[in-house]
């Protein structure tokens, strides 16, 4: 029997920018009407500010959607889930309809900012144009279901970061916008951009063939389809996934688990099991159960939901839990 090569782990990290982008299941609609964008922009809205995800740009079409999302509180695998699950629930309900709405997967390309920011933005807002959903630019500056319109000022969105996009643009909102616009508008004639979807170096150098003619030249890059950078921008990402998990698997085959890492929480703030385990406001049990967060979650890879089950609070409790967790572990230079 032939089995098909193993899916990658996802790669993320703190303040690492996805385009995300997500399918309905045989190319089917999973935006029939207004009504379904509403709900899940108001749905998108609602995590992304919860989880203190930065959301640069955004763009539904009938049949899939793209997002431009920097890591926040949580993973971003944890904010997809979220999204994905509950629209895909209430689309069903509402159509009375049953199994899969999205199409295995969403993909997910971790990029590098000060290369591919601008023109990622670019691409994703041209998706209504590109479409045929709308005629031109005049239209697609008062789009509503596309993050250009929220930059151009003309839909106020406070849970999309335009003011950031536009920092890149000029000093001034006006300036920026202008500049922003008639960027946007020079994007047209380049029609779609196959190299922004992943694999990015590869596609920019001329493809495969390209790259194996720099490799007998003696010209290395790396590449890999999950990430879109350069050669060493890659190779760090790579290197730092590569990191974590070895400290991971290194922890287990110690033995490690949830107990183990209360013992040791227990053992460098002084405190007894109960007090880290507790659910108080007193500033040392706080800083305790930080620092369990921190560890189990980011040291140990415990999900979430797992640890929001074992100390009976919310996810996205924990999340910040696990982010005050870090900052505690490195100014008091802490280790598991």
């Amino acid at each position: 029997m032939v089995t098909g090569m193993p899916r990658k782990a996802r790669i993320d990290a703190a303040g690492a920018i996805h385009h995300i982008i997500i399918r309905g299941i045989e190319r089917r609609k999973i935006f029939r009407n207004d009504s379904d964008r509403s709900n899940f922009v108001e749905r998108l809205e609602k995590i992304v500010s919860a989880t203190h995800t930065a959301c640069l740009g955004w763009a539904l079409i009938p049949n899939h959607a793209h997002l431009l999302l920097r890591t926040g509180l949580v993973r971003i695998s944890t904010v997809m889930r979220r999204l994905w699950t509950g629209y895909a629930v209430s689309f069903n309900r509402k159509y009375r309809r049953h199994g899969q709405l999205f199409q295995n997967r969403y993909k997910s390309v971790l990029c590098q900012e000060d290369l591919y920011l601008k023109e990622l933005v670019r691409y994703i807002h041209l998706n209504p144009l590109r479409a045929g959903l709308i005629p031109d630019m005049r239209a697609l500056d008062r789009y509503p279901w596309s993050g250009h319109s929220a930059i151009m000022g003309k839909i106020t969105r406070e849970w999309q970061n335009a003011e950031y996009v536009l920092e890149f643009f000029g000093d001034s909102i006006s300036i920026a916008r202008r500049t922003y616009r008639a960027f946007v508008q020079k994007g047209i004639a380049e029609g779609t951009r196959y190299d922004l979807t992943g694999g990015g170096l590869i596609r920019s150098l001329g493809g495969w063939q390209y790259v194996k003619a720099l490799r007998k030249a003696g010209i290395r890059y790396k590449c890999d389809e999950r990430i879109l950078g350069d050669s060493d921008f890659v190779e760090r990402i790579l290197k730092a996934a590569d990191d974590r998990l070895e400290r991971r698997y290194a922890l287990e085959a110690k033995g490690y688990d949830f107990d183990t890492v209360v013992e040791r929480v227990t053992k460098v703030l002084n405190m007894e099991a109960r007090d880290v385990l507790g659910r108080g406001k007193d500033p040392q049990t706080v800083k305790a159960r930080s620092l369990l967060c921190y560890w189990a979650n980011r040291e140990l890879g415990m999900t979430t939901v797992e640890l929001s089950h074992r100390l009976r609070v919310c996810q996205s409790a924990v999340s910040r839990a696990s982010l005050r967790g870090e900052k505690i572990a490195i100014q008091n230079n802490l280790q598991l």
